[in-house]
């Protein structure tokens, strides 16, 4: 079986929405999905990540539902979660972004093929913005 993830989730500190707020530290810890790891200088691995929360999106065409089935399996908890495919971080792996889950491993588990898939695509390929008028 082709392994489509280095693993489901990390934690990282910062989003762009808590950036705008004048946030220097995120306000919790949040399972993110790797989609994507490649080696930088020396022995330095960049990993780039997509969060992972319990809010419904805004958009749901920037994002993916993780099923139950998922969510077991990976040992999150048993409300509803989807990742964000609208916005993305990248760091250095390991780093101090990172926190340890409640197992104390930095990795919940490995998405599966059909999700981690949707998620590369809506990342590549993002909604049209829409644009609301009013007349």
């Amino acid at each position: 079986m082709k392994r489509y993830s280095l693993t489901n989730s990390r934690r990282i500190r910062i989003w762009a929405h808590e950036y705008k707020k004048g946030l220097v530290d995120g306000r919790k810890d949040r399972p993110c999905a790797v989609i994507l790891a490649m080696q930088g200088q020396g022995d330095d691995l960049e990993v780039t990540v997509a969060p992972i929360t319990h809010t419904i999106p805004e958009d749901p065409l920037q994002s993916v539902e993780l099923t139950d089935a998922t969510r077991r399996r990976l040992g999150l908890d048993g409300e509803r979660s989807w990742v964000i495919t609208s916005e993305v971080n990248t760091f250095k792996w390991p780093g101090p972004d990172l926190r340890l889950t409640p197992t104390g491993r930095y990795e919940y588990g490995f998405l599966p093929a059909t999700v981690f898939e949707a998620v590369k695509e809506k990342i590549l390929n993002p909604s049209p913005v829409q644009v609301l008028r009013t007349e």
